[in-house]
């Protein structure tokens, strides 16, 4: 069976500062998988909340040009570029350009490793 859906900022919820899809899991998924994706939307001359986790991430930057604060380090993408997050660095995505930046974030694990406590569900900050 092909499973098919659409990027789409109106599908998108307010997280870390910006609109955000999630797109894995997806709804009506039989089995949970090791990792997870969601869309993000950063309007024009915004920045995305500050996010630190417990989880490798890259984004893949599909539309716009922006600049990431990286543990104390800048550096600049723009479409087409893969950007990797290693797990437990704060950083901040800002859109100093004049349309949307878009990007495709893929996280893994899933969870966000506990060192303590109930299982945690899927991660909830980028």
């Amino acid at each position: 069976m092909i499973t098919k859906f659409r990027l789409n900022e109106d599908a998108a919820t307010r997280e870390f500062g910006m609109a955000c899809q999630r797109v894995i899991p997806w709804q009506g998924q039989d089995e949970e998988p090791p990792l997870g994706a969601m869309a993000c939307f950063l309007p024009a001359g915004a920045s995305s909340a500050p996010d630190c986790h417990d989880q490798d991430e890259v984004m893949i930057i599909t539309s716009g040009a922006g600049r990431l604060d990286l543990a104390g380090e800048e550096g600049t993408f723009e479409a087409g570029d893969v950007v990797v997050l290693p797990r437990k660095h704060e950083h901040v995505v800002h859109n100093p350009g004049t349309d949307t930046l878009v990007w495709v974030s893929l996280y893994w694990p899933l969870h966000e490793p506990q060192p303590d406590g109930p299982e945690p569900g899927p991660r909830s900050g980028a």
